[in-house]
């Protein structure tokens, strides 16, 4: 019963997560902005997610997992209330950075209390089962909002009450279920002052921690502007077409995520990183400068192609130091804000010099992303520099 909770939570943080992209195209209609405007939205929600993650974690082991959730979950009703009562951009802003922050606290809490309720011994089954619930909203998402258009006058307001109902739910479902407190193992503590210190001293951290905000930046970019994209550059209606354009996206990377799980027992991770690298980069070329048929084809691709890299690079990051690896999962984690600026600089490109030319910034953070396959060194001795 507790593992299935937490499972249906991580359906709703993919839900609210991943909803963003396919209502940019409707907020620069509804609000008249640019596209560097239009970037704010993102940006506010990941600005969120990158400044709350550790204040968060160490919330959980102050106060337990239970208060977290139920906090987080009052969070994102807040923020989703608040659009859905009063729809104007700036306090659509300040909405996302709400639901953010809800959402961060609660991806936070969730991933350990899954292993406590489930069991270490399943934890390994029970992170893919994980993976796959979180891929499946993020194909769903785009799916459900493309449904509500032409049903409600306006949907993008429509699907923030939808989440206000589930967050009301899940706050239901956190308060009457007991969750076991978590014991900690030494390496899952959020470390003193002196282990970030250790940490952030070698290069070899901030080599990561680029990766992660790359990686991020790379997969949000594509996840944000993909439907206006396909409506700017193709004519496409961004609410069928580019939603379920964004909706493959998801599918593929969930698709891409359990074939990920075959090679990695084959081959080494770097080498598939360095061939998921060149996948990339075909996609993403063929989704910017080929045909309109092949741009629908290959945009959905892209997210197999990235699908393995988030989970590669962690773990390289991780074997790569001997020790504080809670402290160092916190500094990697914090390179999400990548999610935040990534998706603002192609928004201002874009208005600059068209979305193609702000899209083509992408190759840079997927060339370092493919880069970490040829210079990673993983130990599992190793110690920071």
């Amino acid at each position: 019963m507790q593992t299935a909770i937490i499972l249906v939570a991580f359906f709703f943080v993919s839900l609210v997560t991943n909803i963003t992209g396919p209502l940019i195209p409707d907020l620069i209609r509804a609000f008249d902005l640019s596209l560097t405007t239009a970037a704010l939205l993102p940006f506010a929600f990941f600005a969120a997610y990158a400044v709350t993650s550790i204040p968060a974690g160490l919330l959980v082991e102050l106060r337990g997992e239970t208060p977290v959730l139920v906090g987080a979950c009052l969070v994102v009703l807040a923020g989703s209330l608040l659009v859905s009562s009063l729809p104007l951009y700036p306090t659509a802003i300040v909405a996302v950075f709400l639901t953010g922050v809800g959402i961060a606290g609660l991806q936070v809490t969730l991933s350990p209390l899954l292993r406590a309720a489930g069991g270490e011994e399943n934890f390994a089954f029970n992170s893919v089962l994980g993976q796959i619930v979180f891929g499946s909203a993020s194909f769903a998402s785009p799916l459900v909002y493309s449904h509500m258009v032409g049903r409600f006058a306006l949907p993008w307001v429509s699907i923030y009450w939808l989440f206000a109902g589930i967050a009301v739910a899940m706050v239901g479902l956190f308060s009457l279920v007991r969750f076991p407190r978590i014991a900690r193992h030494d390496g899952e503590m959020v470390g003193a002052t002196s282990a970030h210190v250790a940490l952030l001293r070698s290069p070899r951290v901030w080599l990561y921690f680029i990766g992660i905000f790359c990686y991020v930046g790379l997969e949000q970019s594509l996840a944000n502007w993909m439907s206006q994209y396909l409506a700017s550059a193709h004519g496409l209606d961004a609410r069928t077409v580019g939603a379920h354009a964004v909706a493959g996206f998801w599918g593929a990377m969930t698709t891409g995520c359990l074939l990920g799980l075959v090679l990695l027992k084959l081959a080494d991770s770097r080498a598939i990183l360095v061939g998921f690298g060149v996948a990339a980069f075909v996609t993403l070329t063929t989704a910017l400068f080929g045909s309109t048929a092949m741009a629908v084809f290959a945009f959905p691709l892209c997210g197999f192609a990235l699908s393995i890299m988030w989970s590669v690079i962690f773990a390289l990051a991780l074997n790569s130091v001997r020790e504080h690896h809670g402290t160092f999962a916190g500094i990697l984690c914090t390179g999400i804000v990548g999610g935040a600026l990534v998706p603002l600089a192609v928004g201002r490109l874009g208005d600059a010099f068209g979305l193609r030319a702000g899209l083509s910034l992408l190759y840079l953070p997927l060339l370092y992303v493919l880069s970490i396959g040829i210079w990673a060194r993983p130990s599992a001795t190793a110690r920071p520099e």
